[in-house]
């Protein structure tokens, strides 16, 4: 419990200081600005995980047996991967979510400080949940191997042209019924008032399908985190590590998206050998180090090359514009 307390204590600290001190003025965060920040966040996460390896091999965790000091650190920075990896579809989803309801720039980080708190608390009820689960139900282990197969053959195979439109959501529309919705924007406020009554701004309503969303994408990235662990703090605290730097990534990426657009695919290899290595558990062990480098080298190969074919194709366009 000492343990427990003192990580939500960290957290609450680090959002304190956020929200208090370094994005007390609303503004318009910068790709420098965002870069330093997701710098920091990687950086802080990693070290964490010599935080890991030193709890691991003390008494302050239960059963400190079952996991060595190694093994756990490395199954941190596997899960941390994971969760990271998994959240670029949720930056794609968050840009259009913006884009649709017009959220300024200067106001979409305030939407997504209140998106991480919910997402704490409900990634924490459905790693709880997907724990005991498992820990109960041995078979279970299997469905979630099989439903992350699914998730990833569903990636591959998807229509470009299936587009999310958050004002034909189910979210949109029941927001709609609950309380009148206005278009109008009055600086950071969630609620105004107006002729009618009390009416929700754009930046609710968008804090709101971003909390859907993020519930939706948890479903496919708890599954596959608890293949690499089942250990509840090892599973929360990465999670809670990916959710805090998912901001300053976002900023970071918002304006190169499409400069990524075959990450997709590094998931969809991620997502299969963790459906795999969840469905052969009892027939094959793979060892943490060889989860991680996997892991780490489906996410640098998408990445260079969809740089690499983001070059290719600006080289090639002047002598398309030539011709």
């Amino acid at each position: 419990m000492i343990v427990w307390i003192l990580f939500f204590a960290l957290v609450f600290v680090i959002l304190a200081l956020d929200l208090g001190v370094f994005n007390k003025t609303p503004h318009i965060i910068s790709t420098k600005e965002a870069s330093k920040w997701t710098g920091i966040w990687v950086t802080l996460s990693f070290l964490f995980s010599g935080v890991i390896y030193w709890l691991y091999g003390t008494d302050y965790i239960a059963n400190p047996t079952t996991l060595t000091q190694t093994g756990a650190a490395l199954k941190f920075i596997t899960g941390y991967l994971i969760e990271l990896s998994l959240s670029v579809d949720n930056i794609f989803v968050i840009a259009v979510i913006f884009a649709a309801f017009k959220i300024p720039q200067k106001y979409q980080h305030r939407v997504l400080f209140w998106g991480i708190l919910g997402a704490i608390i409900f990634r924490g009820l459905m790693i709880s949940f997907g724990v005991i689960i498992i820990n109960k139900f041995a078979w279970t282990t299997y469905l979630f191997g099989a439903f992350l197969i699914f998730t990833a053959m569903k990636m591959l195979f998807s229509k470009e042209d299936d587009e999310f439109d958050p004002k034909h959501s189910f979210v949109y529309k029941t927001i709609g019924k609950i309380i009148p919705i206005t278009s109008e924007h009055d600086k950071e406020n969630f609620f105004i008032k107006t002729a009618k009554g009390k009416a929700a701004t754009p930046l609710f309503v968008a804090l709101l399908v971003i909390e859907v969303m993020d519930v939706l994408f948890a479903v496919d990235s708890v599954p596959a985190i608890l293949a690499i662990t089942s250990d509840p703090f090892l599973v929360f605290s990465s999670n809670i590590f990916a959710i805090l730097g998912l901001r300053s990534m976002y900023f970071f990426l918002a304006n190169m998206l499409e400069k990524f657009s075959y990450l997709e695919y590094s998931l969809i290899a991620i997502l299969t050998f963790v459906g795999v290595k969840m469905l052969a558990h009892k027939y094959l062990e793979i060892p943490e180090w060889a989860s991680l480098g996997f892991i780490a080298l489906a996410l640098a190969v998408g990445i260079f090359y969809s740089l690499h074919q983001t070059k290719k194709e600006a080289d090639e366009k002047p002598s398309r514009d030539e011709e």
